[in-house]
């Protein structure tokens, strides 16, 4: 998955910033054949699949996706494009997500495990909840919601919970009832809670006392104040503040509770206990949540999902990509606070009847293997995480997998682009050559997968996402709008031709800049109903191979323009990465009076390997192999750490705002605050931080990549 497409920008900068030809030099590396075991069990392996999900077949192709789910009324449209780019899909239909995550599943499999949480201490077990008893859960807190906060259909709640299991049931609990959630990622500030709770006007906030990360219990409601006072000073009161508690009747936080404001769930939810609450039947267009994007600049953008559209997408998803069969014990590493978790997490894995892991804490805790010995533990078979944990995993822990009797029969990687050379790793170690690689491309906005092999049927090629997905039609666009064929190895801006279920109906609260972030670019006709008109714009550069796979190339607004040569920045880094002593690589542009900008490269090693000249000598070299001169660095920085999000992506603004002296902003959300100023000592010596103006693409740069 991608961060959001950056905005239109104005048209002075168009020639720096959104000129869509950008230099390709990454080698294609011949495809993989999945293992015939996998073939044998998978979901889809009819390649006629193909055919019946092409655009002469759209949009009734996604009635397959549709016919997954268990409706209340039928659907009378599958697609209404009438007031493009607004669409309605399953228009006419009724359903409810939590019925059909739960309800249906209890007949046959009531008693299996549905969600088995972690908890990040080791001597804690495992704790798994059957479908039955996410029913009993899910009603009980549904009533909460209902009898006691006043909630009803329609309105809003803001979620700010870590990774444990009460976050699905508090989601599920609100698609019961049609209560449109936002979850806010645990790891963001009271502030951040505070701004999408004022923009989704929620007057009751769920949170959780405390959770452990890195072997600490983190007091989790000292965000608490912060996130009230924040909505109110944008003129939202929050009028009751739900809050698990870790450990139930135990307390894991030292701030006190407001009077008439918080409440405890385990205290309130007593005189709901056994009692049911019949599903609220939604039309399929009503929003389901709202996810808003983690841009550090500038107000949060609130993606609103739909009922229908989006839980078809999610379940034929997770369905044919991630193959997942009601016996698997499926394992997604991505928080429940970005879409992954929401859509591979949550909805899809468990409108299959699927058993879906939740880990609270982070992989290398105690160390780089406890990942293995949980999946060895509880029969993980399906295994889904981005190329940064897998990147952290190989450089800490680099032969760790083969001390363990893992069996993987998929692995899916999502996020941002896998090098080949982490790939490999993947496959071979992780995976032990047998579990096929599913490296797949998509948005908060798109909903579920964009780019992505079908795991039974398309060979695994290292590099590339893939072809689209089924019923997904890409198309690179150069600057212009003309089309870049397949095979000519020229890059230029993705785009998707059709709309598709999982994609986001609108911006809440802003129709209009939905419109023109993400349509009015290559739109000829703004008054045009006709769907083949307004084209997708996502706002990552990339390719077409001769054979159908996209290969992505990162942000536009990720591009380094260097002497008029357009470099994107994943390139550079995945060449950093064949240096063997390199574990890490982020790269930034800086600003060059001369050439415009120059790319500077930050690489950390593998332990126990001491920085050097060396390296930093290997480093350039390999660059200018694999990309060539154009592409040499202005320095090569070995730094201890990157700093890092706390779900572990590196903050590649931050190092740029250190390279061209400028301040690093707001870095509380950071994991790893203390590794800025070490860098920024290490790049400017001694003294003050001195700010110079910013060029658009430096402000910008890695803005969205949180």
């Amino acid at each position: 998955m991608a961060p959001s497409p950056p905005e239109t920008p104005a048209k002075e900068h168009t020639s720096e910033l959104t000129e869509a030809e950008i230099a390709v030099h990454w080698k294609e590396e011949e495809g993989f054949i999945p293992q015939p075991k996998f073939i044998g069990q998978a979901n889809l392996t009819d390649p006629a699949v193909n055919e019946r999900f092409s655009l002469e077949h759209f949009p009734e192709c996604f009635r397959e996706f549709g016919d997954m789910l268990t409706w209340d009324k039928y659907w009378t449209q599958t697609l209404d494009s009438s007031n493009a780019p607004f669409y309605q899909w399953f228009a006419g239909g009724k359903l409810n997500a939590s019925y059909n995550c739960i309800d249906r599943h209890l007949a046959q499999y009531g008693n299996k495990a549905a969600v088995i949480f972690v908890g990040e201490p080791e001597g804690e077990d495992p704790v798994a909840l059957t479908y039955n008893e996410l029913y009993a859960r899910v009603n009980e807190f549904a009533l909460l919601l209902r009898d006691f906060a006043g909630l009803k259909t329609g309105d809003r709640v803001t979620i700010h919970m870590p990774m444990v299991a009460e976050l699905p049931i508090t989601m599920l609990a609100c698609a019961r009832l049609g209560i449109i959630h936002t979850v806010v990622f645990g790891g963001f500030s009271g502030e951040a809670a505070g701004r999408r709770a004022a923009d989704s006007q929620s007057r009751v906030v769920i949170t959780m006392d405390g959770y452990y990360r890195n072997g600490k219990m983190i007091d989790h409601l000292q965000n608490l104040d912060v996130a009230c006072e924040t909505a109110k000073s944008e003129g939202q009161v929050v009028d009751k503040v739900l809050i698990w508690q870790r450990y139930p009747g135990k307390v894991s936080s030292a701030k006190p509770l407001v009077p008439g404001r918080d409440f405890l769930v385990n205290e309130a939810v007593k005189p709901f206990k056994n009692k049911i609450v019949a599903p609220v039947s939604m039309p399929s267009e009503a929003p389901l949540f709202l996810m808003y994007t983690s841009g550090t600049t500038g107000r949060p953008k609130g993606c609103q999902h739909s009922t229908g559209g989006y839980m078809a997408y999610a379940a034929g998803t997770s369905k044919w990509i991630q193959d997942i069969h009601p016996t698997d014990v499926y394992w997604c590493t991505a928080d429940i606070g970005w879409i992954t978790g929401h859509t591979y997490i949550v909805y899809g894995p468990l409108a299959l009847a699927g058993t879906t892991v939740i880990y609270e804490g982070v992989p290398t805790f105690p160390d780089a293997n406890r990942l293995w010995r949980i999946a060895e533990r509880l029969g993980v078979n399906i295994f889904h995480t981005a190329p940064t944990a897998i990147r952290q995993l190989r450089k800490l822990a680099p032969d760790g997998p083969k001390n363990f009797r893992t069996v993987f029969k998929n692995m899916t990687t999502v996020g941002e682009p896998i090098e080949p050379t982490t790939w490999h790793w993947f496959y071979e170690t992780v995976g032990k050559g047998k579990a096929a690689v599913t490296d797949t491309w998509w948005q908060t906005e798109t909903g579920g997968v964009v780019c992505t092999t079908k795991p039974a049927l398309d060979k695994m090629k290292p590099g590339s996402a893939g072809p689209g997905a089924p019923g997904i039609h890409c198309v690179i666009f150069d600057e212009n709008g003309n089309e870049i064929p397949p095979g000519s190895n020229r890059a230029g801006n993705i785009c998707v031709r059709n709309p598709w279920p999982g994609l986001m109906q609108t911006i809440w609260g802003d129709p209009e800049k939905f419109k023109r972030q993400y349509f009015v670019k290559y739109n000829k006709n703004p008054n045009s109903k006709d769907w083949r008109d307004w084209p997708y714009f996502a706002g990552d550069g990339a390719m077409e191979s001769a054979d159908g796979y996209f290969r992505i190339l990162g942000r536009i607004d990720d591009v380094i323009n260097v002497a008029g040569h357009r470099l994107g920045t994943k390139e550079i880094e995945s060449a950093c990465l064949t240096v063997p002593e390199v574990a890490e690589a982020a790269v930034v542009p800086i600003m060059d009076e001369v050439r415009g900008r120059l790319p500077e490269v930050y690489v950390s090693l593998k332990p126990g390997i001491q920085p050097s000249k060396a390296i930093e000598d290997k480093v350039v070299r390999a660059i200018e192999t694999e990309i060539g001169k154009i592409a040499r660095p202005s320095a090569v920085r070995i730094v201890p750490d990157m700093p890092k999000t706390r779900s572990g992506k590196i903050m590649r603004r931050v190092l740029a705002s250190i390279s061209n002296t400028m301040e690093v902003g707001d870095i509380t959300t950071l994991a790893n605050p203390d590794i800025v100023e070490q860098i920024r000592l290490q790049v400017q010596g001694t003294g003050k931080v001195q700010t110079k103006a910013a060029a658009p693409e430096i402000k910008d740069f890695g803005a969205k990549s949180e």
